[in-house]
């Protein structure tokens, strides 16, 4: 069990702790929207979209509205296309189910006074024909095949992870398809209530493989230097911008993350810039996954060059930045305190609690996360782990199929 802090504290350990995470509980204005906190569910895939049409299942709608008091939900990683899609039982927002799904569960979240964002997603090379239409290959900057496996459904049902293959390199004609895919997508997060989305060009899917130059091997306009590299995360930002408002947009980004086999030659000189570019555009935020989420996450010291990494982006992006990667109660609130970051951003956490944001206020014990239900599934692992108002019999128990058929 992943404990912040034990249950018996004494009055001044109490008063003291208050004070060590205070800066995670003061009120932020993120574009049009006042927060009551600093605690952001990070987008976490659970793989139990509903199939045929990988549709947000019924659960959903509950699993998201019991985490309707974090600051800002960030959806799971949501497919703008079917050529967008990587992982078996993973949700889109491409068709008239997913948008009428996707609905069902804003509204949830809205009448438990949350705030929703989408996590616009296209996962470039790191699919396989049998996840893509027609069995065609998966779509990349350049056609370099991935080290690693899918995560695919076999014929019998099930789960299975199967070695990547190469991918297509997109002829420059197609660039206007990919990004009228996230238009649409954006428009159909816009028909489903959400209040803003996030451009997800994080963890080595195809905006990052554009954007690092190990997975770009191009020489047209979209490849070379690092304006050309990320000419498609502007160009998408630039787009969506008409269709939602600058406001109500936030970009991810893992500077050195090594996720999906990706890698830069020059990750300063290139996430400097796309920050500083960024910057430029009065974005709702940037979301960054912590470079030092490894050491963080092991409670070594974080390397020198992943925090001067975290620094350099935070220098170069002068709007709000929230970072997720790694953080307890006390790591988060230090770097807030620091000015590192405006907002954190915690994921595993958020699987197994609920409510973790008051969790994370009074010191209380966190439940024990169950990592074999993190993908698929039904309500274990998913709607079932306990809040601390159930825990004490001030709530009704947590939701189950039956009540959200």
């Amino acid at each position: 069990m992943d404990d912040v802090a034990t249950a018996t504290a004494t009055p001044t350990q109490e008063a003291s702790r208050e004070t060590d995470t205070a800066p995670l509980f003061r009120p932020y204005r993120l574009g049009p929207f006042n927060l009551p906190h600093r605690v952001v569910m990070a987008p976490l895939t659970r793989s139990r979209a509903r199939q045929p049409g990988n549709v947000p299942g019924v659960l959903a709608a509950c699993y998201y509205a019991q985490r309707a008091s974090a600051a800002l939900i960030v959806s799971e990683a949501t497919q703008v296309s079917m050529q967008g899609q990587g992982y078996a039982w993973t949700p889109g927002i491409h068709s008239r189910e997913q948008v009428e799904a996707w609905q069902r569960i804003t509204d949830a979240v809205h009448q438990a006074a949350g705030l929703m964002f989408c996590q616009l997603w296209h996962v470039g090379r790191i699919s396989h024909p049998a996840l893509q239409p027609d069995n065609m290959l998966p779509v990349a900057p350049s056609a370099i095949i991935p080290a690693g496996k899918a995560f695919i459904e076999n014929e019998r049902g099930e789960g299975t992870l199967v070695p990547f293959i190469r991918p297509r390199a997109l002829e420059i004609e197609e660039m206007p398809y990919v990004l009228a895919q996230y238009v649409r997508a954006a428009k159909n997060a816009v028909a489903a209530d959400f209040d803003g989305v996030e451009i997800h060009a994080a963890n080595g899917y195809l905006i990052d493989q554009f954007v690092e130059s190990g997975t770009n091997r191009r020489a047209d306009a979209y490849g070379g230097s690092v304006e050309n590299r990320s000419r498609l995360l502007f160009e998408i930002v630039e787009a969506l911008m008409r269709v939602w408002g600058p406001d109500r947009i936030g970009v991810r980004i893992s500077p050195m993350g090594k996720l999906n086999d990706i890698h830069d030659d020059n990750a300063q000189a290139t996430f400097g810039y796309v920050a500083e570019r960024l910057s430029e555009y009065k974005l709702a935020y940037l979301h960054m996954v912590n470079p030092a989420l490894e050491q963080m996450q092991n409670g070594t010291e974080p390397d020198p060059d992943a925090l001067d990494m975290a620094k350099l982006v935070r220098n170069r992006f002068s709007g709000t930045l929230i970072v997720a990667g790694g953080f307890d109660a006390e790591s988060g609130a230090q770097w807030l305190r620091e000015g590192w970051a405006d907002l954190i951003a915690y994921g595993r956490k958020y699987l197994a609690n609920p409510d973790l944001p008051e969790r994370l206020r009074q010191g209380a014990a966190l439940n024990a996360d169950d990592p074999s239900t993190y993908y698929g599934g039904g309500e274990k692992g998913y709607t079932d782990y306990p809040s601390l108002a159930q825990d004490r019999g001030e709530q009704p128990k947590t939701c189950v199929d039956q009540s959200w058929r």
